[in-house]
């Protein structure tokens, strides 16, 4: 499967309705990386050949979305994206991290064996990842 081009409407139906719901709750059967990312950004192009790849390895065990920041203005908003790329993992638990900036394929590969397919515990409830 490669990855899932997201807009506003189906970032509601299939991650989290925003507009319904106070608290996060993920509706995804599956953890998933959702990449905020433009056409224009250098970064970005860096990125998405890796998570054409990762999408295809983790098939059937992780989702991979996109979000175009240009066209889907106002989700970018709802997250507060401020620079691009930045990546939102959500792992097996629900539970969400935003990191912002281009990573190579042995870190996102890292995050998603040690975050995203295990549930974290993390006691002092801090969601960064450390890179």
């Amino acid at each position: 499967m490669a990855t899932i081009q997201l807009t506003t409407q189906g970032f509601k139906e299939n991650i989290f309705n925003y507009e319904t719901e106070q608290d996060w709750k993920y509706q995804g059967a599956l953890p998933a990386i959702i990449d905020f990312y433009a056409d224009w950004c250098g970064p970005c192009k860096m990125v998405a050949p890796i998570l054409e790849e990762l999408s295809k390895e983790y098939e059937g065990r992780l989702v991979i979305y996109k979000v175009n920041t240009d066209i889907e203005q106002e989700l970018s908003a709802v997250f507060g994206i401020q620079s691009i790329p930045t990546i939102l993992f959500i792992g097996v638990d629900g539970e969400p991290m935003m990191q912002p900036g281009a990573f190579p394929k042995h870190v996102f590969k890292q995050v998603i064996e040690e975050r995203l397919l295990v549930p974290v515990t993390n006691e002092l409830g801090d969601n960064q990842i450390d890179l």
